[in-house]
Parts: structure tokens; C-alpha cells; sequence
């Protein structure tokens, strides 16, 4: 491979729902850039991307797959990023590191719940798009549909630089209004005329070219004022419209293809080269804020974008050269901790295929094998440099609880788990000491399904997945007082500690008068410790003892008492929070008083208190955006109202609705399996925590009754 400067790479990313034909769309670039010189097909099980056992079973990418063409003097790498949602860490991670995305429309099905998915997420991360009607060979292919669906959706960003010429069974053609030409291709392997425009597509393509040139135009002050004037711009000026108005987000280019006849891919490519922009001069932003420029003369930063465990290679480190020139035995070191990583060897790399080449220049993406601590999101760079941002991956909407099916595989499955969230970071473990349960979250059932694929065949591990706890919350309405007396006496030594405390909700002002046994009594603060708790909430403890009933000494013993009880709330078990707890008076022994006693008894006369203040049980809401066409809003709203689900609002987002809703989180188990069958997996959804409310009064006694028949049991 001959070695590549800044400014004639091309990074670009595949991007687009499940069967618009991404995986045949990079064999048809990798064909043409001549890494490969026979294209697989998905069906054959063969192609250079979709290359693990799980990916060619069920035919369907779940790895963002890093590979490269060479191509009119240009080095093309490109990401086959994963189609379906619940795999869409592989589109986030490429998004880091690619300058471009080629979003393919399905011509069959036109633009899709998931195509205005990975549209925003690429929007999200300053990502401009190259849109490419794919398929429309296919005897559904229906160009009209397709046509008014991207209309629809990208309003007047979107700007038709082709149109197809007979789609469906019989496409064998195009019209490039850029080149005003007709291409008509002669065989399955991309070889084509160009001609004359035929007679009756002269207007339309005519018609789109001065409004594609209008769009570039728009792009830039000066060439507006020339456009003004002269109602026409240079071919240089046209195409330096195009490039500023694409880099921009402003103009989203449209391109007709049979990735699978290998029709319009050239066009697409010899596009890229002249109007997507190279890596040279982008800016990258480190943790603090500091702007890096690509370039090559600089200190050497690589970015690890990828991480994978591949056959017969282990670990394969992903990486993109963010800064310098790199080479191969480069020592370089994690800016964040320190450690040092030696780069013996690097490679150019084509799905399976790895190339090892002696330098990368600023811009370029590479691997490299077998890194002490080479994990997705991380930077390595030379001294002096600094760690780049990390990756904002999206957040879960599938969780559930798993246990090995032998419980002396836990340990093993542990570390499993961590292996398997270090390559993919959307994939996330926690134990819940207050659960009790190993939780795994992750982007949808796929997904999960994925990872329990992952265990029983990569670890050689049976685990089993059942629906997980809800983290609930325990708090008071009232105001309640409450006494303990700790009194052990044991041989010689004895315990002894007495605590009056009083609890009610902490909001509002401060208020210290309260009515105790019967008697107006003003409290007087003496100390305070206010605690912002680490699930959520906070404890504000105040010590109103007067004449010293009880020693200051004691009081972080009954404090401590206190939070004890608090992790293990009366109702259900689960935390406590946002409770007020004034310590009013009590009873020492010269002698036997000790922290022990005072510990009890502020956790028993806490917990007596807490049971007489209203308790009340809390549980999660989350915010639930629902993106469906139409025509599946009411299912939604009917299965959102079976959920306890509150419709806040709607809107319209192209051709499909949004659905803002409430929804609590013990009835979102599996919801995304549900959505998915009743819109016939044209919907999607984002979830995300919004806060802690009261339970119904049913609900509350429900649980209640489940946790109290749940001690019985243990007991």
C-alpha cells in the first residue's frame, strides 16, 4: 500500500437500516478500490465485513466493520456500521473518527424509522451525509416513494444530484445532473457508458441542476452575490459550493445505486474524492476543552475507536492517527493513567484482512494486536499531549438481571461480562448490592441476545436472564417522633444508649417547631450534617440536645445508626431519602454508654419513626420518546396507557410521529420486543431517567405484600 498524505484520505461511515444493503455497498467500494477482486454476497456468507460465526448465521451486522479502499489516488476508509438500533455503538464509534456518512435509503421501503435514527445520531456528532437511494434494482423499487419520503424527512437539505433511469427490474442507468450525462451500465461488475442525455429527461435533470446549484450557491456569501448576478457559477464554483454546503450539514447530496450490480458505486466514490472532506485541518476537542488540529506536523495522538477479540489475532485495537505521524514500534502512553503502550507493528485493515504498513499519517485509520490496556475510548499519544473527549454513547433501554446457571460460574462470568463491555462499551454490568442482582443493560433485546450468544459460545458459559428488580426508593409525608432504648448488660461490661429523634420530609424551609408528646416545643440546632446520598436524595441530620442529655461525642454513632437503616428502607428494602432527622433528647450512662448503643438505638427509633411518618414508596420515571409512522399511533398510545405510561405530548419528525411519554420503569421490561411487534419493527425508542414519584396506592400495597411475603420466606 503506497503511503497516503492527510489530505487524500477519505474517512466515511455506511450508515442505514438493517437490509439496505450496507455490507454489499462496502464489497462494491473494496471491488472497485481492488482490495478484493470477487465480491461476496451476504446470502454466500463471504463478504470481507460480516465475517463472525454469529454476523453470517443470522445475517446481520452487529460489529462496525473497519475497512479500506484505494482509489483514484485516494485512500478510502470506510465503517460497515451495524443497521439495527440495538447495535448503534458501531455507528457512535464511527462517527468519532469518520468526517462522512453515506446513509443508504432502501428503495423498496423509502426512508425508514432507522434511517432518520442514524440521520440524528450523525447530526448529533456534526457528521454531514451523503444520502444514496440503494436497490433499485429491485422489482419493488420505487423511486417516487423514495423520492418524496427523503423530501419528507430532510426538507430542502436534501439536493437530487442523480435520478434513475427505469427502476426496478430493468435499472441499468442513471442521469448525473452534476456531469450532465446519461451512465448506462453494461454489466454486473460497474462497466459503463456515458451518453447524451435522452430527450425526455433533458428538463427534469436540467431542473435539478440549477436547483443543486442554487443549494451551493447558498453555501458561501460570495458565491451567492456571483449567483445573484450572472444566474449561473463556474464548474469550480459550483463544486467549491457543494463541498462548503456538505461540510456544513446544509446540503445533503442524493445518489442512485444498485450496490449489488455495482451501478452508481464509482460515482459515489469519485464524489467523495472531490467534495467530502478530508481529515486535514478538522478539530478535535481534548477532556479539558483544548482543540487538537489533524495534522501531520504535530505530536502523534491515536484515538482507540474500536475494540474486538478476533480468531486466531486476539485482541485487535481499533485506532485513528488524530495528530502526527505514526509508526510502527511507537511508544506511546495513556495521558489519563500514565501507562505506556509500545505500537511494535500497525496495519491497514479490510474486515479480516490486515496489511501491515510502516507509518499512518494524521487522519488515517489502522490496528494494531495485543495491547496491554487498548480499550475502546481511549487515547494514546506522546508526551506532552492530551486525552481526546470520549465517545457519548447513547443510553440503555433494555435492562435485565443474569446469573450463570451454575453458581460457581459467577466469578467467571464476571470477568466474561467485563470483557465482553470493554469491547463494547453500550453493553454495561453492574452488581447491585442493593438489588442483590447482577444488572446488564443494554441498547434492546438484540442486544442482550447478542451477549448471552457471546457467553455460551466465546466463554463457555450457560447463563440464564430473568426480568430484574426495580431500584424503588422509600421516603415519609408526615412528621413522626419516635424513642429507643439500647440497654445490653453482659458479665461486667454493658451497653447502654437511649435516642429521641423526630423525622419529616426534607423539603421546604427549615422548620424546628413541632408539637412532641402533646407539647408545643421549639428546637434549637445545635450541629448539622447534610449528606447528598449516593442513590439519589439526601439525609439531613440535625442535633437539637440540650444539657447535655446526650455527648456531642456521640451524636456521628447515631447518625451512623441512621444511614444504616436508611440502606435498607422498612417498606421493601430498598434506599431511603430526602428525610429530615432532629435528635431532640435521650440518655447517656457514665459507664456503659458506648457508640454500639447509641448506633442501635438511633437505627431502631429511626426505623420506628420512618414506619409512623406516611411512608411512602417511590419508584423510577423515566422519559420514553416513541419515533412510529403514523399509522401505529394508537397501538402505542393504547400499550403506553397499559404501562402506566402518560402521554406529555407529540410531534412530527418527517414522515414519522413522536410520542413523549412518562413511563415508570417497572413496566418497560421488554418493552422494546413489544413496540417492535406491534409496528412490525418500524418503531423505535430512547429512554432516559427522569426522576423518583410516589407509587399508586394499588402499587404500594402490591409491594408491600411481596416483600413482606419474601421475609417470611428467608426467614
Amino acid at each position: 500500500m503506497k503511503d497516503y498524505s492527510t489530505k487524500d484520505i477519505r474517512n466515511v461511515v455506511l450508515l442505514g437500516s438493517s437490509k439496505s444493503g450496507k455490507t454489499t455497498l462496502s464489497e462494491a467500494m473494496l471491488f472497485e478500490g481492488k482490495v478484493i477482486d470477487r465480491r461476496g454476497t451476504v446470502e454466500d456468507k463471504n463478504t470481507v465485513s460480516d465475517n463472525t460465526e454469529f454476523e453470517q448465521t443470522n445475517q446481520k451486522s452487529v460489529f462496525a466493520s473497519a475497512l479500506y479502499a484505494e482509489y483514484l489516488n485516494t485512500k478510502f476508509n470506510i465503517i460497515d456500521a451495524p443497521g439495527s438500533d440495538d447495535f448503534v455503538g458501531g455507528a457512535v464509534e464511527a462517527f468519532k473518527v469518520c468526517e462522512t456518512g453515506i446513509l443508504l435509503v432502501n428503495a423498496t421501503q423509502g426512508v425508514e424509522v432507522g434511517t432518520e435514527i442514524f440521520a440524528r445520531h450523525a447530526g448529533r456528532y456534526n457528521v454531514p451525509l451523503i444520502l444514496a437511494v440503494n436497490q433499485l434494482d429491485h422489482e419493488k423499487a420505487n423511486w417516487d416513494q423514495a423520492h418524496d419520503s427523503i423530501k419528507s424527512a430532510f426538507g430542502n437539505k436534501a439536493a437530487f444530484v442523480q435520478f434513475p433511469v427505469n427502476p426496478g427490474a430493468g435499472f441499468e442507468g442513471f442521469i448525473d445532473v452534476l456531469d450532465m450525462k446519461y451512465y448506462h451500465f453494461l454489466d454486473a461488475n460497474g462497466k459503463r457508458e456515458e451518453l447524451e442525455i435522452p430527450a425526455q429527461y433533458a428538463d427534469e435533470a436540467e431542473e435539478l441542476r440549477m436547483a443543486l446549484m442554487e443549494k451551493a450557491a447558498e453555501a458561501d456569501d460570495e458565491l451567492m452575490m456571483k449567483y445573484l448576478d450572472e444566474l449561473t457559477l463556474s464548474e469550480e464554483e459550483f463544486a467549491k459550493g457543494l463541498k462548503l454546503g456538505i461540510a456544513k450539514g446544509e446540503i445533503m447530496p442524493v445518489f442512485c445505486l444498485s450496490a449489488k450490480k455495482d451501478i452508481g458505486v464509482k460515482k459515489l466514490m469519485e464524489f467523495c474524492v472531490k467534495a467530502a472532506a478530508s481529515p486535514e485541518g478538522t478539530v478535535n476537542k481534548t477532556i479539558s476543552g483544548k482543540e487538537v488540529v489533524c495534522k501531520e506536523a504535530a505530536p502523534v495522538s491515536i484515538f482507540i475507536f474500536k475494540t474486538s477479540v478476533e480468531q486466531h489475532l486476539g485482541d485487535v485495537s481499533y485506532f485513528k492517527v488524530m495528530s502526527g505521524v505514526l509508526k510502527e514500534g511507537a511508544d506511546l502512553a495513556n495521558p489519563e493513567n500514565g501507562n505506556g503502550e509500545r505500537l511494535s507493528a500497525i496495519y491497514a485493515v479490510a474486515g479480516s484482512k490486515k496489511e501491515k504498513v510502516p507509518v499512518l499519517r494524521a487522519g488515517d485509520i489502522g490496528c494494531v494486536m495485543k495491547l496491554k490496556a487498548g480499550k475502546t475510548d481511549v487515547t494514546l499519544a506522546e508526551s506532552g499531549c492530551e486525552a481526546y473527549e470520549h465517545i457519548q454513547f447513547p443510553e440503555p433501554k433494555y435492562r435485565c438481571a443474569i446469573k450463570p446457571a451454575d453458581k460457581n460460574d459467577e466469578a467467571k462470568m464476571g470477568d466474561a461480562l467485563n470483557k465482553i463491555a470493554a469491547q463494547d462499551p453500550t453493553a454495561i454490568v453492574e452488581y447491585s448490592k442493593e438489588l442483590r442482582q447482577t444488572i446488564l443493560s443494554g441498547q434492546g433485546e438484540q442486544h442482550i441476545n447478542f451477549v448471552k450468544w457471546r457467553l455460551n459460545n466465546e466463554f463457555k458459559l450457560n447463563v440464564e436472564l430473568y426480568a430484574p428488580k426495580v431500584p424503588y426508593r422509600e421516603t415519609i409525608t408526615k412528621i413522626a417522633s419516635a424513642q429507643y432504648r439500647h440497654k445490653k448488660q453482659s458479665g461486667g461490661a454493658g451497653q447502654f444508649g437511649e435516642v429521641h429523634l423526630l423525622v419529616c420530609p426534607a423539603e421546604g424551609e427549615l422548620n424546628t417547631k413541632f408539637v412532641i408528646n402533646g407539647k408545643e416545643t421549639q428546637l434549637n440546632v445545635k450541629t448539622q450534617d447534610i449528606t447528598e446520598l449516593e442513590w439519589g436524595g439526601k439525609l439531613e441530620f440535625y442535633n437539637c440536645v440540650v444539657g447535655g442529655a446526650i455527648d456531642l461525642g456521640f451524636m456521628p454513632a447515631i447518625l451512623k445508626g441512621i444511614k444504616e437503616r436508611m440502606v435498607e428502607g422498612p417498606l421493601t428494602g430498598s434506599y431511603a431519602r430526602d428525610i429530615r432527622v432532629f435528635v431532640y433528647d435521650g440518655k447517656m450512662h457514665p459507664v456503659d454508654s458506648k457508640e454500639i448503643a447509641f448506633i442501635i438505638a438511633g437505627r431502631n427509633a429511626f426505623r420506628e419513626a420512618f414506619r409512623n411518618a406516611g411512608p411512602k414508596i417511590l419508584e423510577p420515571i423515566y422519559n420514553v420518546d416513541i419515533f412510529t409512522p403514523s399509522d401505529y399511533v394508537g397501538p402505542c398510545m393504547s400499550d403506553l396507557n397499559t404501562r402506566r405510561g402518560m402521554i406529555m405530548n407529540q410531534d412530527v419528525e418527517g414522515n414519522f410521529t413522536v410520542l413523549h411519554a412518562r413511563v415508570p420503569l417497572a413496566e418497560l421490561y421488554r418493552y422494546s420486543t413489544t413496540l417492535s411487534s406491534l409496528t412490525g419493527g418500524s418503531a423505535t425508542f430512547t429512554m432516559k431517567f427522569a426522576e423518583y414519584v410516589p407509587v399508586p396506592a394499588d402499587v404500594q400495597t402490591k409491594l408491600l405484600a411481596e416483600y413482606a411475603a419474601q421475609e417470611q420466606e428467608e426467614d
